[in-house]
């Protein structure tokens, strides 16, 4: 497991690399940003982009949203993995912001997360990005870097990943790792062809010496 000094080079290697790392779901309030990370589960920020462009000149608010019929919502997002499942939970995420919360996203996990579709993840993301609350969302590419640089055990849970670099890391820089985390593994440790070689992060890495040792990693 990385020591505490370890990490703290980590993190440093990390802010030089990607020292503007943010959120690239394009949006211009917490009811986009909630509406276009529901979207994102087991989808590529550019795609939800791709659909979210027209959608919220459509869609204003919870109750544009509820204004067409399932159908015609599906339609326009059908270009998204999960389509069907995801224009139900909007609906009614929509139709519960009106009937609990006067049509505003609310700034609270434990909020949050009673909306349709809006899980750990999405609440983590909206509270961090939107509110500027402190919060460590891990997504895929936060929890692969994470476990094979060693900060976190292989066979820990998602809560488990998101509690460990919580607890290693600074309150006031959950939001700022969160981002780089996920740049680090969308832009260079890639989940089929890391970037071992020329990583900065090698030394501290077991799954990268490991990859590099058993001749794993083609050299760019």
């Amino acid at each position: 497991m990385l020591t505490k000094k370890q990490w703290e080079h980590c993190l440093d290697e990390m802010d030089r690399m990607f020292p503007d790392a943010h959120c690239e779901l394009v949006h211009d309030n917490a009811f986009e940003l909630t509406i276009a990370t529901l979207l994102s589960a087991q989808c590529t920020d550019v795609l939800v982009n791709k659909v979210t462009k027209t959608l919220f000149q459509k869609y204003k608010t919870p109750e544009d949203y509820l204004a067409v019929s399932l159908e015609e919502l599906q339609q326009d997002i059908r270009s998204i993995g999960l389509y069907r499942n995801k224009a139900k939970n909007i609906q009614a995420l929509c139709q519960r912001l009106l009937d609990e919360y006067g049509g505003e996203i609310p700034a609270t996990r434990e909020a949050l997360v009673t909306l349709p579709g809006v899980g750990r993840k999405t609440a983590n993301v909206v509270l961090s990005v939107a509110f500027d609350i402190p919060a460590l969302a891990v997504d895929t590419h936060v929890e692969r870097v994470s476990k094979r640089l060693g900060l976190c055990r292989w066979k820990d849970s998602v809560l488990e990943v998101e509690e460990t670099i919580m607890k290693k890391t600074p309150m006031d820089k959950w939001s700022k790792t969160h981002h780089q985390l996920i740049f680090f593994g969308r832009y260079h440790c890639k989940a089929q062809n890391p970037g071992c070689h020329t990583c900065p992060l090698l030394s501290d890495c077991r799954e990268g010496q490991k990859r590099l040792k058993k001749g794993l990693v083609k050299e760019a």
